[in-house]
């Protein structure tokens, strides 16, 4: 039997897995991976069929929760080879997240992604698949970025520099490129509190890494 016939043969018998465990945190009924491998190891084993887990690629992030605990954050791309015993294969690849404050993010990535490859290789009956991690974390927020309120532009229309009183045109950045006039007044404004032209603005910050 090659592995079309074998998985079609266990999609037959047409096994469903049903929601028995149940979430602490949010209180929601999910399928764990334990329930998925408990279902299909034997129908696998009857029909002659193994799976090969292969690691693609792998993202990791730190994270803070609400509480201020450090979670680590995985994300992989994970390839599962199914084979039959003549040696035909058919292979899957879905990506998984985990994060822990410990050292499963990984574990639970992986075993996240081998239930959504069983869940997609052999259609299992559900009508939904819920978050299957049963331990939630509540990250922190990230503080919004507070914009900067500009000066008005004067009668004429355009800037003034506070220090010197002339205009603040457009500059020729190191690079090449063009620096605005908005974007001088940003960053004059920024850190130093008033808009100054772009000649005041270079004298003003030489002064401030001299220290003076």
């Amino acid at each position: 039997m090659n592995i079309y016939e074998a998985i079609a043969d266990i999609m037959k018998k047409g096994y469903a897995i049903g929601k028995e465990k149940r979430n602490s945190q949010q209180g929601f009924m999910y399928r764990g991976i334990d329930d998925v491998m408990n279902t299909f190891q034997p129908l696998m084993a009857e029909a002659g069929i193994f799976v090969v887990p292969e690691v693609i690629e792998q993202v990791r992030e730190n994270r803070v929760s609400t509480k201020g605990n450090p979670l680590i954050y995985s994300v992989l791309k994970m390839r599962y080879t199914f084979y039959a015993s003549d040696g035909s294969n058919v292979s899957a690849v879905v990506i998984g997240e985990g994060m822990d404050s410990g050292d499963k993010a990984s574990n639970k990535a992986m075993a996240i992604a081998m239930k959504y490859a069983m869940f997609q290789v052999f259609c299992i009956p559900t009508e939904e698949i819920p978050d299957p991690d049963s331990e939630v974390h509540e990250l922190k927020k990230e503080a919004k970025k507070t914009e900067i309120e500009l000066p008005k532009p004067a009668d004429d229309g355009y800037w003034h520099c506070a220090d010197c009183g002339k205009v603040v045109n457009m500059v020729t950045g190191k690079d090449g490129g063009k620096v605005m006039p908005k974007d001088i007044v940003t960053q004059s404004v920024k850190r130093f509190k008033k808009c100054l032209c772009a000649d005041c603005l270079s004298k003003a910050v030489a002064l401030k890494n001299a220290g003076t």
